[in-house]
């Protein structure tokens, strides 16, 4: 096949917002969260078909968690070095392909190790994602755009627990795998008619490869301050995400299903935050908008500890805090993804990649936190104060990192 005919056509038409390729992305980016978490309500009964203990089960999730994390840096370099396209059609094979052998586990061990294998496919989504948009555009207009794809993050999250349960009492657990190997499949074919290959839009690189741009990007004081920002930034989102069904299940005595709808209202700041970033990164530039994006957090770091003391005002003590957390969390997270992929553009798979497994590392850490922060407590206080933790690292990371460059 001719690959030009998967090369932009011209400067002018990529500055035009181009829809049809930012769904695609989207698509791409939600296959990742969604198979993390469709999965997550047929956990218990994985535990009696496999006839292992929950714990064992459990591994199902945490290592896809890392499997995603440590894949980021691995896809991002292959994809400066071998074109955004390739690398990306190669990720949705592997995920159809591993969905499928989940289905054919004849044990545990098998079971974990496709949705290992099934992590790294979708890995790619939320690399390769990144690296096109920041080949597409200039720091600024990238920062919207990754705005827009973004949302997918959050949407995928919020729908997919509710699409595997719906399976899995209708046709039993494998289906949840035949609906991700479809979902790939479906996507696989989508990218392999109009993906571009982004790669080439730069100068040519000058080293020696991943190394060589690994070791650039490191001795960055603006790289490391983006990097800060977005991994601490978000790390407000994680410790509630580990603590916050704590507060409000067993603290306040609601239901689960309570708390869902709860964590719904509360991804609305989110993608709030989002659609502001689309709309203003260009106009007021990414460091401004890291800015803002630090200010509103703080406020809602604030708000949360002072409401912590007020415990009669049940769920919302927690969530409407959180709402403007997020709120400032997806103002700021596209614009310091963009800063951290602009700082050596021929590079920007290498960083999209390092940030990505940089974040969900210490995202992990944080659920953690959110969540022993919370043995005996009572009140929702030791949370707020691992939130605001975050933020002081996240004020620290920009105003001696980013604004000192």
């Amino acid at each position: 096949m001719d690959q030009s005919a998967h090369r932009p056509k011209s400067d002018s038409a990529n500055r035009r917002t181009p829809w049809r390729l930012l769904a695609l992305l989207m698509a791409m980016t939600a296959i990742g969260p969604t198979s993390l978490n469709i999965l997550v309500p047929a956990l218990p009964g994985l535990s009696a078909i496999f006839a292992v203990d929950p714990d064992t089960v459990q591994l199902a999730v945490s290592l896809f968690l890392t499997g995603l994390a440590v894949a980021q840096l691995l896809m991002g370099p292959l994809s400066d070095r071998f074109g955004r396209r390739p690398v990306a059609l190669g990720g949705l094979v592997l995920t159809v392909v591993a969905s499928l052998g989940a289905i054919v586990a004849v044990n545990v061990t098998s079971f974990i190790a496709a949705r290992v294998l099934q992590a790294v496919g979708a890995a790619t989504g939320l690399v390769i994602g990144r690296a096109i948009i920041r080949d597409l555009f200039d720091r600024d207009r990238s920062a919207a755009m990754l705005g827009l794809v973004t949302t997918a993050m959050v949407v995928a999250p919020m729908v997919s627990p509710l699409i595997g349960g719906l399976l899995e009492i209708a046709f039993g657990w494998k289906a949840i795998f035949l609906f991700v190997a479809a979902l790939a499949l479906g996507v696989l074919v989508w990218a392999h008619v109009m993906l571009p290959e982004t790669r080439n839009l730069h100068p040519a690189r000058d080293g020696d490869g991943f190394l060589a741009d690994l070791g650039r990007l490191m001795r960055s004081v603006a790289f490391n301050g983006y990097v800060a920002c977005a991994t601490f930034g978000s790390a407000t989102f994680f410790a509630f995400l580990g603590g916050g069904p704590h507060v409000v299940v067993t603290m306040m005595g609601k239901s689960s299903a309570e708390y869902g709808l709860w964590f719904a209202v509360s991804s609305l700041g989110y993608m709030s935050g989002n659609f502001v970033a689309s709309r203003f990164s260009v106009r007021l530039g990414v460091d401004r908008m890291i800015l803002w994006g630090l200010v509103i957090e703080s406020i809602g770091v604030a708000v949360s500890m002072a409401a912590s003391t007020v415990p009669t005002l049940g769920p919302a003590v927690l969530i409407l805090p959180q709402i403007v957390i997020s709120f400032g969390n997806g103002v700021m997270l596209p614009n310091s993804i963009a800063g951290a992929v602009s700082v050596r553009p021929q590079a920007a798979g290498t960083a999209s990649g390092v940030l990505g497994c940089v974040q969900m590392a210490v995202g992990a850490v944080f659920v953690q936190l959110g969540a022993l922060a919370l043995i005996d407590a009572k009140t929702s206080l030791p949370l707020s104060l691992v939130m605001a933790a975050a933020a002081i690292v996240y004020a620290l990371a920009f105003f001696l990192l980013v604004r000192r460059r």
